[in-house]
């Protein structure tokens, strides 16, 4: 099995201007492709430290990936960068040429002169047509590794890796096999608990298990190498009935459901409806009910800025779903005080009210994603029980 790196280019990037998604993309995609992607990392625009990371990532990967710095600009210096790193000149490419000014020409403008900098790749490169923009990507080989330099613009990279990269990549390397991951979301559940109810299962080799925590849920992923999709299905499927035996209740969901998802759908199932109150969140609660767009069952959250206790907080919730003619009801108000963090959490249900006070030893900023999270696992686990 192949393995990879992806360096992506940007001082922008650097200095924080721009979030780099290129390489989440590219790393699912690589992962499709059962290539072993062992590292990311980001350069400025300079050719010489591009070139410097080149050459030591060509000491171990077979496979690098650049996006970005492709560009028509001075600042663009990938095509430099790679020339330098691989001891070759630039080499003039007329048909890349006739390209661009096509390219432009569709826009109903005409090529300038700058733009002509896109035609040079290194003189030993491959070049790789454009058709969605201006910036042609190019593969260089050498000793048995490739290094594939894509355009930064995420749609001109993710169209040149779909049509030209990972077809080359399939056939120069016979990737047959895949590598399937499958992520289950739990809430309500420390990282260090579930942590003590699976770690056996986080030594395995294949498929393996990994956590990665947020505010108020973990997710537990397994990632299995498999020759087919079949049988790569076939070892997460084994491995996560062992893990929904083990954390049993603890798990919501999987892949792309939400918390927030999975509980409307449970009132949706049991015909019933839904409404929130918050106070200093930000509205973070409501937003996510929101994001599901189900105003059958969500009937909508009251957002109010005044600091409230947890009694004045039930009753206002009171309030609002006797307005709202609704079966539950949410209220949540965060009190964000440096010292003591707290959450007010009050449900309401056709069979009564509760209502808590819970500390957070979280940074503050993550107080109304840990209170929402909190609150929408409480009402999941009260549906299960009906």
């Amino acid at each position: 099995m192949p393995s990879a790196e992806i360096i992506t280019i940007g001082t922008e990037i650097l200095l924080g201007e721009i979030v780099d998604t290129n390489s989440a993309w590219l790393a699912r995609k690589l992962r499709d492709l059962n290539v072993d992607v062992f590292r990311t990392a980001t350069v400025g625009d300079n050719a010489a430290r591009i070139a410097e990371i080149l050459r030591e990532t060509m000491t171990r990967a077979d496979i690098i990936i650049t996006t970005g710095g492709l560009g028509p600009t001075v600042d663009d210096p990938t095509r430099e960068a790679v020339a330098l790193a691989f001891g070759c000149p630039l080499e003039y490419r007329p048909e890349l040429w006739q390209q661009i000014v096509e390219r432009m020409q569709r826009f109903g403008r005409q090529a300038g002169e700058n733009q002509k900098r896109q035609a040079y790749i290194p003189q030993t490169g491959l070049a790789l047509r454009n058709p969605v923009g201006t910036a042609p990507a190019f593969i260089m080989r050498q000793n048995g590794h490739c290094v594939i330099s894509l355009p930064g613009v995420p749609r001109e990279m993710e169209t040149l890796a779909e049509t030209e990269v990972f077809p080359f990549l399939r056939q120069t390397y016979q990737l047959r096999g895949v590598i399937k991951a499958r992520v289950l979301h739990t809430a309500g559940v420390g990282e260090s608990l579930i942590d003590e109810q699976i770690g056996d299962l986080e030594a395995l080799a294949n498929p393996t298990v990994g956590l990665a925590a947020h505010a108020g849920a973990v997710d537990v992923r397994i990632t299995a190498k498999a020759a087919s999709q079949a049988e790569a299905d076939a070892l997460i499927a084994s491995l996560e009935a062992d893990l929904r035996r083990r954390l049993g209740d603890g798990i919501f969901g999987a892949d792309e459901e939400t918390l927030a998802g999975v509980t409307l759908s449970r009132l949706a199932a049991q015909a019933k409806t839904l409404t929130a109150l918050e106070a200093n969140t930000g509205g973070e609660l409501t937003r996510r009910l929101a994001a599901q767009n189900l105003p059958q069952i969500f009937r909508g959250g009251k957002l109010l800025s005044q600091p409230l206790t947890a009694q004045e907080l039930l009753q206002r919730l009171q309030q609002e779903r006797d307005a709202q003619g609704a079966d539950y009801a949410l209220g949540l108000a965060a009190l964000p005080q440096a010292e003591a963090l707290q959450v007010h959490l009050a449900l309401l249900t056709p069979a009564g009210a509760e209502v808590e006070t819970r500390g957070f030893g979280g940074h503050p900023k993550s107080l109304a994603s840990w209170g929402a999270t909190t609150l929408l696992d409480l009402l999941r686990r009260r549906l299960l029980s009906k």
